[in-house]
């Protein structure tokens, strides 16, 4: 299946978005797709695993299985490298050989990976459903017209555009062509310097938490320095003289499950269970990651799990995936998830155990599917801005 792109943003209805969400529909305007042209095995078929193992045997060093944390254990057992999205990325490059790269993780990742390895690799997303929330929240026209909204105000040539790694190929060369730079949860804090020595203020696209608690937690900055842009408002929602007062232009966009937890989640954890450590993404909101005890990427996390002593015990705030999978790991320390209801990525779980068998089979009769292509002009642009977070120091 090949992506469409348009020129024009329409806001999906809510019979639409049902559709969508039902599988029974497509949304070319964003970075998903729906639709498998194949037929998927069985999901109850026990043998399942033997075929995906035969299959990636088959194949041998011609393919290279990426695996993002949130993915199903289902799935991960089969993955030669797992991490979060820029060290799946940097992986896949770092494998010049590997004729196919199967990435599962959603769309934005496997664009990245197109954008850093070579033309001729081919990058698989098992199943073209597994999109990212987040990043559809920042689609390139309405990006682009709040660029427009800047010029206008005429504050946009003081403004740097920086855009989260979870963001897709369209925004990130758009901010390549607007000289700003990528950044992740680990380097935003450095990101943001660079982005101040270029101009007074930034655009931060598409997570308005991480950009909010990077800039008051750790650069200094007040709440009053942040507004937040709302694309579905005429004017982002904000007057001129706000956008001329603001130092960090926050865009309305967040993570469905970081974005879940709440204060009321680290408070009811601290009363159930006494002398827990609150661990927690930067994804989540300001007030809960104020009333954590530590705050990091999705590595940060794990690398502190490993690190805890034995019979310490965590709450963590983030995909319940990995906090089960840490937890199953650690059976000395007492692993929980932040929030009492489950919270799965799902259009993450979308990568599923019959898709990655397809893919795979698919690939051994030679055939490629759901290959993610970034046009080149995009793809260059992109490179840009991830050549100048590369750049940063430390990086």
């Amino acid at each position: 299946m090949e992506r469409v792109t348009s020129s024009t943003w329409v806001e999906p209805s809510n019979t639409a978005t049902a559709l969508l969400l039902l599988g029974r529909g497509s949304d070319p305007a964003t970075e998903r797709g729906v639709e498998c042209p194949g037929d998927l095995p069985a999901p109850s078929d026990p043998d399942l695993v033997a075929r995906a193992a035969a299959a990636k045997a088959a194949l041998g060093d011609k393919v290279f299985v990426l695996g993002h944390h949130y993915q199903r254990d289902e799935v991960i057992q089969f993955a030669d490298v797992t991490g979060d999205s820029f060290k799946l990325a940097r992986e896949a490059a770092a494998r010049p050989d590997a004729e196919y790269i199967v990435f599962c993780g959603v769309h934005f990742m496997a664009e990245s990976a197109d954008i850093l390895t070579s033309d001729a690799q081919r990058v698989v997303l098992p199943d073209l459903a597994a999109g990212c929330s987040m990043a559809d929240m920042a689609a390139l026209p309405q990006v682009e017209n709040a660029w427009d909204v800047l010029t206008d105000v005429g504050v946009a040539e003081r403004t740097t555009p920086v855009t989260y790694m979870n963001s897709s190929a369209d925004i990130k060369g758009f901010v390549g062509r607007h000289g700003g730079v990528v950044c992740t949860s680990s380097n935003a804090k450095r990101a943001l310097e660079w982005a101040y020595e270029q101009g007074e203020k930034v655009l931060f696209l598409p997570d308005q938490h991480l950009g909010r608690n990077t800039a008051v937690l750790e650069m200094g900055f007040s709440l009053d320095d942040c507004v937040l842009y709302d694309p579905h408002k005429p004017g982002g929602g904000l007057t001129s003289e706000q956008l001329r007062d603001a130092r960090m232009i926050l865009w309305r966009g967040h993570c469905s499950v970081h974005g879940r937890f709440t204060l009321d989640s680290v408070n009811d954890v601290r009363e159930r269970v006494p002398g827990v450590n609150v661990l927690v993404h930067p994804e989540c909101r300001h007030e809960v990651v104020k009333a954590a005890d530590l705050v990091g990427s999705t590595e940060y996390i794990i690398r502190t799990i490993e690190a805890a002593p034995a019979g310490s015990a965590w709450a963590v705030g983030t995909e319940l995936n990995l906090v089960r999978r840490l937890a199953l790991a650690h059976p000395d320390k007492q692993i929980m998830f932040l929030d009492r209801a489950v919270c799965y990525c799902s259009t993450m779980n979308r990568i599923d155990l019959p898709h990655l068998v397809w893919a795979l089979e698919e690939l051994v009769a030679g055939r490629v599917v759901n290959q993610i292509t970034v046009d080149a002009d995009t793809a260059h642009q992109a490179r840009v801005a991830l050549d100048q977070m590369l750049a940063l120091p430390g990086s």
